[in-house]
């Protein structure tokens, strides 16, 4: 199983958001068959059935393996993955476009550069995981709390000219066989919790970086660095 799978065909991502189907993509997080969903989620053994069915065919469940009671042959199915994100390329008509309106200060256009990071990863994946291979990826997750907007002012600047120096010491656009790699760094107001939600800490600074892994871009295949 995934830890997170990315849902680029408009059909399944209709199957997903039902409400019966998102509960048992939920319960399958275990193995299950159509009888154990039935109880557990309070539905008739045929309609949990066809449900399966349903996100059978779409790629979100997946045939576990097959017991034999007697006469009957049991079909334990799982989730395809522990969590899910829908590319906006399920909505490609819709799905928002960065460079309309680029605007450092919008919050709307923020919000147009991560869905255009889900869609572009997503389609990284789907191509990894055609063939088995890792993809290029870095990520850094950290979190601040400023004083002042004057701080977070002096902060965004100083990091735009970091970023802008970085970019400018590596970018080589004449290097034979150079890979195109692309930089989003975003900043926002972390959400007041809902109620009834776990505390976060407003400790200091606190940060998380992943790894790379060379591959040839848009294919997810790996190559010779």
């Amino acid at each position: 199983m995934l830890d997170v799978a990315v849902i680029e065909e408009p059909a399944a991502a209709e199957a997903s958001l039902d409400p019966i189907r998102s509960r048992i993509l939920a319960a399958l997080a275990e193995p299950g068959s159509a009888a154990m969903l039935a109880t557990r989620l309070g539905l008739p053994r045929q309609k949990a059935n066809y449900h399966l069915k349903e996100l059978e065919r779409h790629g979100l469940v997946e045939l576990a393996e097959e017991r034999r009671k007697g006469s009957i042959t049991e079909r334990v199915y799982r989730a395809t993955a522990a969590s899910y994100v829908i590319s906006p390329s399920a909505l490609a008509a819709v799905s928002p476009d960065p460079s309309r309106s680029p605007d450092q200060l919008s919050a709307r256009w923020l919000l147009a550069l991560g869905s255009r990071l889900v869609q572009e990863v997503g389609t990284l994946l789907t191509g990894a995981a055609r063939t088995e291979r890792r993809i290029a990826t870095f990520g850094i997750d950290a979190e601040v709390r400023f004083a002042s907007a004057a701080d977070r002012a002096a902060f965004t600047g100083e990091l735009a000219q970091a970023v802008a120096a970085l970019v400018g010491r590596y970018h080589d656009e004449s290097a034979p066989g150079g890979r195109n790699h692309r930089v989003v760094v975003g900043l926002h107001q972390i959400p007041a919790p809902h109620p009834g939600a776990p505390e976060v800490s407003a400790g200091g600074p606190r940060q998380r970086s992943g790894g790379t892994h060379e591959t040839q871009p848009g294919t997810g295949q790996e190559t010779a660095p």
